[in-house]
């Protein structure tokens, strides 16, 4: 049974939540994100809460039901505050700059990275931080993600992009020999 899927999901103030048949619509100004449960969960919005119920007692409808929820109270908590991932860069000569609608990198190779910053992100440079923020928590994952993936850290002199929460395990060079 899903603990997860018993707590209604708080709107907050400013967003406008409907239902169109299975699927949910949160409305910010002019952002709206749509959340389709394809059936799977009964929905009810009372007031300023939303809350799920199982559809039957399957250990998948169970799944779903905290599932939902969480899709749910994440698009809320993104356009209410938003999502943000930061990630530093760590190495002689490695950079990064926005430029317009992309995010250029130089992390040591014999060419530049040009990584297109999708619409609905935002991408800040300070100093060697890259901050990237959104409304979706999925796509500000995805994208950090991405770009960590260019150049992982290294265990040795710690080189390479990081999350800036992310602790590497650093290793002993080579022993110098008698």
């Amino acid at each position: 049974m899903s603990r997860v899927g018993k707590k209604p999901v708080i709107i907050a103030n400013g967003i406008e939540v409907t239902l169109d048949g299975d699927v949910i619509i949160a409305k910010k100004g002019k952002i709206e994100k749509r959340l389709d449960t394809h059936g799977r969960v009964e929905i009810s919005v009372e007031g300023n809460e939303v809350t799920f119920t199982r559809v039957g007692d399957s250990k998948e409808s169970s799944a779903f039901w905290g599932t939902y929820r969480s899709l749910l109270n994440n698009i809320i908590i993104g356009l209410d505050k938003g999502f943000s991932k930061s990630l530093e860069i760590n190495g002689v000569g490695y950079r990064a700059a926005v430029k317009g609608k992309v995010l250029n990198l130089q992390l040591g190779f014999s060419h530049d990275i040009d990584y297109p910053i999708v619409d609905g992100l935002e991408m800040k440079v300070e100093k060697n931080i890259i901050i990237i923020t959104g409304t979706d928590k999925q796509v500000v994952g995805q994208a950090a993600a991405e770009i960590r993936d260019f150049r992982p850290p290294e265990p040795y002199k710690g080189k390479g992009v990081k999350y800036t929460d992310e602790v590497i395990v650093r290793k002993a060079g080579k022993a110098a020999g008698k």
